[in-house]
Parts: structure tokens; C-alpha cells; sequence
């Protein structure tokens, strides 16, 4: 099983607006230490998504990071990516596994509910998200998770914790001392000047804590 810890990407259709642009823009990441990465579109555009997602795992292998797709399991299955991250309302985590198997990566997002984090685990997820921590561009109306959630489902789960929602080179090390295993990023990695050192910085940030 690969040891999921450090920092994870998710992409931007709006940050990231062609091919080559999210390409050289994910491959700064993963020269700065990204560990891991989602693949994240919302359009509707198939023939795109599946070219986009063939293209990252392509690239991802080479650096030895997993790839997971957002929401799709029918497009995680497709690109031959690693796994798949799953909302509330997007599909049970039980069918993701039975469908995508046993070596899957399978994360679930879980906001600000434990209960939801045992739930996913019981069902067959690998990792779990909570957030958001802080105030974020990416979904501004999250509900408020405290870092508190974190200390505890470090305590009681013995899957890999995610944090996700504002978090920036400042404040990381908020939540990685407070249990998170790895951070999500949008913005504050890939709307920056200097993606590969901004990775680096917050890849560091596991160094310290």
C-alpha cells in the first residue's frame, strides 16, 4: 500500500487552463515534493477529462506519485489512475471498491463529522478529508471544521487523515501538528508565481512538525 503523507495537489480547470499548462504546472508541484494528486474538472467535456486524466497519470508515474480522480469512478477506471476521492453525494465508498478493487486509493471527504470518517472506513475507504480549517477560494461556504477533529481522528482511525480548506504555507503547520498525514492545496499551490518552491515549502512542512 503505498504510505500516503505529505503534501496533495488538486487541480484547477481555471488555474490550469490547457493541456500543457496543467501538465508543466503539475510537474513543478511534483519536483517540489507533492506526494499526491486529485484530478479535479467539473465540466462536462468527457473526451477532455479522460485525455487530461491519461495524461497526469502518465506523469505522475514517472515522479511515483498515485493519482486520484474526483467524483468519477467510471473516469478513474477508465484512465488506469490509482484511485478516486469521493464527496458525500458521489457514489457509496462500498461500490467504489468493489468496482475499482482492492488496490484502489479511496478517500472520502467527511467535512466536520467523525461519524462520517467510521462510516467511509467501515465501507472500505483508505483515507479520509476533513475540512475546511480556514477560510477557502475553492468552496468559501465549507462548514468549519476545528484542528481539535483532527486530534481526534487521529486517535480513533487507522487510516491516513486529510486536511483541506485554506490551507497555505502559513498556517500548515497548524494542522500537520494536529494530526493531519497530508494537506490539500489548491490555490495556495498552484496560484503561485514559483510552483515548485512553493511545493518545496510545503513539503517542508512535514519536516518540521
Amino acid at each position: 500500500m503505498t504510505r500516503l503523507h505529505g503534501l496533495y495537489g488538486l487541480t484547477d480547470a481555471q488555474l490550469m487552463p490547457t493541456d500543457q499548462q496543467m501538465l508543466e504546472q503539475v510537474e513543478s508541484a511534483l519536483r517540489g515534493g507533492m506526494r499526491l494528486l486529485q484530478y479535479r474538472d467539473k465540466s462536462s467535456d468527457s473526451e477532455r477529462r479522460l485525455r487530461q486524466a491519461r495524461a497526469l497519470f502518465d506523469l505522475c508515474r514517472q515522479y511515483d506519485c498515485p493519482l486520484l480522480i474526483n467524483d468519477d469512478v467510471e473516469l478513474a477506471h477508465a484512465s488506469g489512475a490509482n484511485g478516486v476521492h469521493l464527496g458525500q453525494q458521489d457514489g457509496s465508498v462500498r461500490a467504489a471498491r468493489e468496482y475499482l478493487g482492492a488496490h484502489a486509493l479511496i478517500g472520502q471527504t467527511c467535512h466536520d463529522r467523525i461519524e462520517l470518517a467510521h462510516q467511509a472506513v467501515r465501507q472500505g475507504a483508505d483515507h479520509v478529508a476533513f475540512g475546511a480549517f480556514f477560510p477557502s477560494l475553492t468552496k468559501p461556504n465549507a462548514q468549519p471544521a476545528p484542528l481539535s477533529l483532527l486530534q481526534e481522528a487521529k486517535a480513533q482511525l487507522a487510516v491516513p487523515v486529510v486536511a483541506i480548506g485554506g490551507i497555505s504555507v502559513d498556517n500548515a503547520t497548524q494542522v500537520i501538528e494536529a494530526g493531519a498525514d497530508l494537506i490539500a492545496v489548491v490555490h495556495a499551490l498552484f496560484a503561485t508565481d514559483d510552483i515548485q518552491l512553493q511545493a518545496n515549502r510545503f513539503a517542508q512542512q512535514f519536516n518540521l512538525s
